[in-house]
């Protein structure tokens, strides 16, 4: 009887730490900094910035990317859903999108701002959209 007690508190208390670790994970401790709040949320703002996103001149990002209303989107890269989960900081995602090289100099995705491939207001709009998504 004595080893079934010890065995069901051992339970109690793995099952304890673990509600712990996932309260943990699911609150931040402090605010979001001033760069994680996007400059704007105009819906023009967000507007020009899905045009940029959808122009294959431009952005392009439909080539690789399942994202929002998008019509045939490629799948080489991961689809641009619940953005501000996954980039609770909005500056980690405008540097993923001007250079995705920083992070992964293996990546197939062009870096948009190094290159000049859009300009800075460009990018900003761009990930002003995505975040949004």
């Amino acid at each position: 009887m004595h080893t079934h007690h010890t065995k069901h508190a051992g339970i109690v208390a793995a099952l304890t730490v673990m509600a712990g670790i996932v309260a943990a994970c699911s609150t931040t401790s402090q605010p979001p900094s001033a760069e994680s709040v996007p400059p704007t949320e105009n819906t023009a703002t967000l507007e020009e910035g899905k045009k940029i996103a959808f122009d294959r001149k431009k952005g392009n990002c439909l080539a690789c990317h399942m994202m929002g209303d998008g019509v045939s989107p490629g799948n080489i890269a991961p689809p641009l859903l619940a953005m501000k989960s996954r980039y609770p900081d909005r500056a980690k995602l405008h540097a993923q999108i001007w250079d995705a090289t920083a992070r992964n100099p293996l990546t197939s995705m062009p870096p948009f701002g190094k290159h000049r491939i859009l300009t800075e207001e460009e990018v900003d709009k761009v990930v002003d959209y995505v975040w949004s998504l």
